[in-house]
């Protein structure tokens, strides 16, 4: 009998120590995914007036890129807010590039931006810069890039704008 529980100590303590192994792994890389900064990646956008712009040419500069497409109701419902976030910084040099994801119709993504006079640059993706981001298939998706190439956040869906205000001011004020 004494070997038996023996044996069952034994083992309750061995599972006891692979569990605390793995919480402490999944910490681990818990805490480096969420203190470690992506580099952005390397994409070109098309812009709607055929000029082209890379990710390499925002360097320097705090930006954001919204992955949008017109038959997305959160991307209508947010763009005004995002015109406004525009607006509220660009004067401290904070750029803004509105991707419409590729299955868009290209005549609907220039009335939409016409219609609406976006201020921002808006781009017509052929699936590329989605897929550099990640694979990116729902919209919205938002990354704000800092000046050095950093991704700081990525939001899926309508992002709380007092949290990105916040974030996009703390990125213009870091000297460049």
């Amino acid at each position: 009998m004494d070997r038996a529980a023996s044996k069952t100590n034994s083992r309750k303590g061995l599972f006891g120590a692979l569990a605390l192994l793995v919480v402490i792994a999944v910490s681990i890389s818990g805490w480096f995914a969420f203190t470690s900064t992506k580099q952005v990646p390397p994409a070109t956008f098309t812009l709607l007036s055929g000029e082209k712009v890379s990710t390499g040419d925002l360097k320097g500069k705090v930006y954001l890129i919204n992955f949008w497409a017109t038959n997305c109701e959160t991307c209508m419902q947010e763009m005004p807010d995002m015109v406004k976030t525009y607006d509220q910084f660009k004067k401290d040099g904070l750029g803004f590039v509105a991707v419409a994801m590729n299955f868009d119709t290209p005549s609907y993504v220039r009335n939409y931006a016409k219609s609406r006079d976006l201020p921002f640059m808006v781009a017509i993706d052929d699936g590329s810069a989605a897929k550099h981001f990640g694979n990116v298939q729902l919209t919205p998706t938002t990354f704000l890039v800092d000046r050095e190439g950093h991704i700081l956040k990525r939001y899926v869906g309508e992002p709380s704008f007092p949290e990105l205000h916040q974030l996009i001011q703390q990125a213009l004020l870091k000297a460049a």
